[in-house]
Order: C-alpha cells, then sequence, then structure tokens
C-alpha cells in the first residue's frame, strides 16, 4: 500500500466526525437569518455559474491540447473569435448584474434599523403585538441584557418568545464588539458611546449560543452567553425566575460589573436603575460625569469657553484605564500652549474657585 493511499485512509474517519456538525448559519430558527441564508447560496450558485465552467474549461483544455493528442488543431496565428468574446464578456456581466440586484433589495429588506413586517415567510407581523424590547451592553467580556419593559437585567443569559418581534438596542462600555447569534440573526456591532439596533425574531423553541464575534482582548474566547427562544408562557415563567431571584443592578452595581472579568456565571436581577442603558450609551452611569449629549448640547451652542477648561481636565471617561496622571498632563500643556498668558492665568483661576456655578462638575 502506498504512503498516500495510508494517508487517505487515515482521513476517514476524520471526514465521518464533519457529518455529525451543525451548521446552524445554513440551518437557522429565526426568518431574518433564514432570508440572510437563502442570499448566501443563491449568491454562491450564481458565482459558480461562471467557476464552474472556468474549471471544467480549464481541465478539459489540458486535456484536450496536451502534447501527446496528435488529434487535436494546432493554430499558432489563431488570436481572435467573437462569439468566445461574446460568451467570455456577456456571461460574468449578467451575473454581476444579478447579484447587484439581489444585494441592493436585500440591503433594504434586511436592514437590521427596519421594522419587521413578517414573522416567517407565510404569516406578517400581527398588528396587536408589542415587540419585545432588550437592551444589549457589551462588557469586558460578559453580555449584559436588560429587559426595560419588565425592569430586569440578566448577565450571560437572554429569553424571549417565540414568534414576537424583537427590538435589539445595542452599545458596548469600553471596546467595540459584535453581538451574534447565529440561529437568530446576523451579527450587529456594539461600539461605546453609539447605539445600534437589531430587529429579528426567533421561530423555534430552543437553546441557541451567542457570542463575540469582534476580537476584543483577553477574554474575548469566553465571552458567549446562551440565548432560549421560548414559548408565551415558558417566557413569562423565565422572567418570574429572574424576579425571584432578587438583587438590584443599580449604577454602583453597574460600574462594579463593568470592570474586565472572564467566565462570568449567570446572572439576574430582579431590578434595575432607571434609564441606565441611557446613562451606558452617554458615559455618564458615575454621576459625577458630564453625560455625552450634554457636552456635545454644551458645543452645539458654542461651548463654554475658558470655564469649560475645569470640565475638560476632570472628565476622563477612561479614567480606570488610565496609568497615573502622566498621561493627562500633555493634554494640559497643549491646551495651555493655545492661551496667552491672561488666559492661561485666568483659566487656573477658575480652576481653583471653589466653585462655578452650574457648569461646574465634580470629578
Amino acid at each position: 500500500m502506498s504512503v498516500r493511499m495510508l494517508r487517505a485512509l487515515l482521513l476517514l474517519p476524520l471526514i465521518t466526525l464533519l457529518t455529525g456538525c451543525d451548521w446552524v448559519v445554513m440551518k437557522p430558527f429565526g426568518d431574518i437569518a433564514i432570508q440572510q441564508r437563502d442570499l448566501i447560496v443563491i449568491s454562491t450558485i450564481l458565482m459558480l455559474l461562471i467557476v464552474v465552467p472556468v474549471i471544467f474549461l480549464t481541465l478539459f483544455f489540458a486535456w484536450r491540447y496536451r502534447e501527446a493528442n496528435k488529434e487535436a488543431t494546432y493554430d499558432p496565428e489563431w488570436h481572435h473569435s467573437t462569439g468566445l468574446e461574446l460568451i467570455i464578456w456577456s456571461a460574468p456581466l449578467l451575473i454581476i448584474i444579478a447579484l447587484g440586484a439581489i444585494t441592493w433589495i436585500a440591503t433594504h429588506t434586511l436592514d437590521p434599523y427596519r421594522k419587521l413586517d413578517r414573522i416567517d415567510a407565510s404569516r406578517p407581523v400581527p398588528e396587536d403585538v408589542k415587540p419585545l424590547k432588550v437592551q444589549v451592553v457589551a462588557l469586558d467580556w460578559k453580555w449584559l441584557f436588560i429587559y426595560p419593559d419588565y425592569g430586569i437585567a440578566t448577565v450571560n443569559e437572554m429569553a424571549a418568545p417565540v414568534d414576537v418581534p424583537i427590538d435589539f438596542e445595542i452599545t458596548a462600555s469600553t471596546v467595540m464588539n459584535a453581538f451574534y447569534v447565529p440561529a437568530l440573526a446576523g451579527m450587529i456591532y456594539a461600539m461605546p458611546a453609539m447605539q445600534t439596533e437589531l430587529h429579528a425574531v426567533i421561530n423555534k423553541a430552543g437553546n441557541y449560543e451567542g457570542f463575540s464575534a469582534n476580537y476584543s482582548g483577553h477574554g474575548f474566547s469566553h465571552m458567549r452567553f446562551r440565548f432560549h427562544g421560548l414559548s408565551g408562557d415558558e417566557f413569562d415563567g423565565w422572567v418570574d425566575k429572574v424576579k425571584a431571584a432578587g438583587g438590584a443592578l443599580e449604577r454602583a452595581d453597574y460600574i462594579e460589573l463593568e470592570k474586565p472579568s472572564e467566565r462570568e456565571p449567570v446572572r439576574y436581577y430582579a431590578k434595575t436603575a432607571p434609564e441606565l442603558f441611557d446613562a451606558v450609551v452617554n458615559l455618564c452611569v458615575d454621576p459625577n460625569k458630564m453625560c455625552m449629549r450634554d457636552m456635545m448640547a454644551i458645543d452645539a451652542e458654542g461651548g463654554m469657553g475658558l470655564e469649560g477648561i475645569y470640565n475638560v481636565a476632570h472628565l476622563r471617561y477612561d479614567r480606570p484605564r488610565m496609568r497615573g496622571d502622566a498621561l493627562l498632563a500633555p493634554r494640559r500643556s497643549y491646551v495651555a500652549s493655545l492661551c496667552s498668558v491672561d488666559d492661561v492665568a485666568q483659566a487656573s483661576a477658575v480652576l481653583s474657585a471653589p466653585r462655578y456655578g452650574s457648569a461646574r462638575f465634580a470629578p
């Protein structure tokens, strides 16, 4: 037995193991993910209409015009064929037009910000249905899910009733991440100080995996959670279980939870602080920090002049990650270099004042 044949036989057990794989991306259970799967299949088939003939013809020409085949026509002066040119250029052009049209339609139909208009291919969204609102925060390295309509929150576990539209609001605490439940819908980026959206629906009850699809640091590999698709009664029972667990997620609790950690167990919070998600997006969970929306409103009005230097110097959103005041010193020097001596003296007086009206914020 040759070495090549022996290697092939040794690979057979590994190939049989692949038959047990569950390709959830190609076999999803949510209508949005199913439509995305269909888009992948259609696009692949259209491209194979070019790829397969090219591969076949390459092999055919290599065999047909091999040196040993004396019956093949040899014409060294041949250089053009109108028929071949027509096929070579028109076929790819038609494929590109078809792909472009399908992509344009799917881009609008599957826009994650677009409200759902159907439960599945045969059922529209009922007019009286109320979507489930879920607020998602990507932390280091865990997931926080807030249910504002129920006043509860969970860590590394979420649930939703089957055939009920889900309205996701997604953000991150420190670095960019990506929220991804392959059975439900495609991945959506989560970015600090920004809010993205996703509208989806799960059509089959089950226990599905969700995870981070964007590298975010040391604990990225274990940044996973469970997504439970439940019937209406089962979802109500799950909500009651979360509420029965007790505990509250106040702003101080969130600040503690936000600290980097790995392999966090599932946690339930029966109560959440009002407008917590809005504070996370605006970087002002800490009450001593100015909300980003307020800062932008001040900037839109032309700023606060020298009086605003105090706020700039003390509102350090990444305070836990700063390594001493050395990193802040160059900023102070840079700002000072843009000012005259009189301006610096006036700014120093402002900073040393015990209080500056309602515009001054504590560090």
